[in-house]
């Protein structure tokens, strides 16, 4: 069952996605500035990023909230 979400700026865009944005925007050291976790520090690639954010949930939250921050205009008609 597919469900619209129209409000949702992450509906439809994998983690991967995200995480390789990021990296390409920031680079993993001002990614790791940003969200200061391990995976983003000591010997960073997207593959160990997901493992890590998919079991840590407050991290994958922080990720998801810069990905907004950073690429997400805001509604021009929501006032």
């Amino acid at each position: 069952m597919h469900h619209e979400q129209p409000n949702n700026p992450l509906h439809g865009v994998k983690l991967a996605s995200i995480v390789e944005q990021l990296e390409q925007h920031y680079g993993w050291e001002g990614l790791a500035e940003r969200v200061p976790v391990n995976c983003f520090k000591k010997d960073p690639s997207v593959k160990s990023s997901l493992k890590f954010l998919r079991k840590t949930p407050w991290a994958r939250e922080k990720v998801e909230a810069l990905y907004i921050a950073t690429f997400c205009r805001s509604n021009p008609w929501k006032t």
